[in-house]
Order: C-alpha cells, then sequence, then structure tokens
C-alpha cells in the first residue's frame, strides 16, 4: 500500500496519515485543536506533538475555545509546569489568545469553519503532487489566511504553519497522487 513518505517513520504516523490527515474538517472543535497543535509544533517535529496530543487535550479542555479562553493566570501556570506538553509561556499563552481571537471569528461569521473554507473558495485545494519535493511550505492561500489571522489577534500563525493547518484539516488535499488516500481524500467535501 503506498503512502505519502513522511508518515513512514511510526505507526503513529501512519494512522495519523491514514485516519485524519487531509480529511476536509467542518468542526470547529477540531478546527481549534489543529490551530493550536500546529502552532505548538513551530520548530519542533509532528512527532513531538502527536504524542503529546492526549496531554494537550487534557490541559487545554478537550480544545473547547470557550473553556480556554477563560484560562486564568493560574492555570497558564500549571500549564507551564506539565511536561506533557511543550512548556513554551509564549505558545501557552497564545493559545488562550488564541481561543479568544477563536471565539471572536466565531461569533462574527456564525462558525468558524464558515470563516476558513472560504480561503479556498468552499472546498478542498486538489493537489496533484508526484513528490513530497513537489509540496510547498506555503501558498497564496496560506499567505492569505495567515494575514488574515493575525489581524484578527490570533499568534503562532504565519505561513508556513497555516499550510501545514490546512493540510492537516483537508482545506488542502496534498496526499500524493500515487498515495492509497489521495482519491479517498478527494471524493471528500
Amino acid at each position: 500500500m503506498n503512502r505519502c513518505s513522511w508518515c513512514l517513520g511510526s505507526q503513529a504516523y501512519i494512522d495519523y496519515h491514514d485516519n485524519e490527515w487531509g480529511v476536509p474538517v467542518h468542526d470547529d472543535q477540531i478546527f481549534f485543536e489543529f490551530l493550536i497543535l500546529e502552532g505548538a509544533q513551530a520548530g519542533l517535529s509532528w512527532s513531538t506533538i502527536l504524542a503529546k496530543r492526549d496531554n494537550y487535550r487534557r490541559i487545554f479542555a478537550g480544545f473547547d475555545p470557550a473553556k480556554v479562553a477563560r484560562f486564568s493566570p493560574a492555570l497558564i501556570e500549571k500549564a507551564l509546569l506539565d511536561p506533557g506538553i511543550v512548556r513554551n509561556r509564549l505558545k501557552v499563552e497564545g493559545t488562550v489568545k488564541n481561543a479568544k481571537a477563536f471565539l471572536a471569528v466565531q461569533k462574527e461569521f456564525g462558525s468558524f469553519d464558515a470563516y476558513v473554507w472560504k480561503f479556498v473558495g468552499g472546498k478542498p485545494i486538489q493537489g496533484k503532487r508526484k513528490t513530497m519535493k513537489d509540496v510547498p511550505a506555503s501558498t497564496p492561500e496560506s499567505d492569505a489566511l495567515s494575514k488574515d489571522l493575525k489581524k484578527r489577534g490570533f499568534t503562532f500563525v504565519g505561513t508556513t504553519i497555516m499550510y501545514a493547518f490546512m493540510q492537516a484539516t483537508g482545506l488542502v488535499n496534498d496526499h500524493l497522487i500515487d498515495c492509497h488516500r489521495h482519491d479517498a481524500c478527494a471524493r471528500m467535501k
């Protein structure tokens, strides 16, 4: 069975690739989770974040943005003491800041889903990548999303991070064309 080569390092990577990566998301809580996890990954490997994912869910209230937005300074300090997450103050404080900005987007657009899909014209962009070298680090769409999120007060949302977010949440189908998941994800909306 052919898979994208990036996922072949561990069974956790393979499971993530085969079951989640590139599947179009329409659930705001999942969008919030990936927004936070992709930002936490900045400067680190995705395998590090994937291994800590359950701890992030535990510490950040199951990625409920309304609950995270209400985190007190004491809760932030408690999170920073937990070795189960990346203990970077800017990233942890950014999670709370992003939760507040996320709620503002939901209020303005009715949902984060309605907001974010407009950056790709309402349907997944179908990458026709033959090799990993063909996969870009960013695109005009991730540039636009990054710029707009920054304007709205989000942090850790640079264009490269946003492109990874778009790939993870199925806004872009970047499974290689010979990967067994490419066609399955291409049929999803």
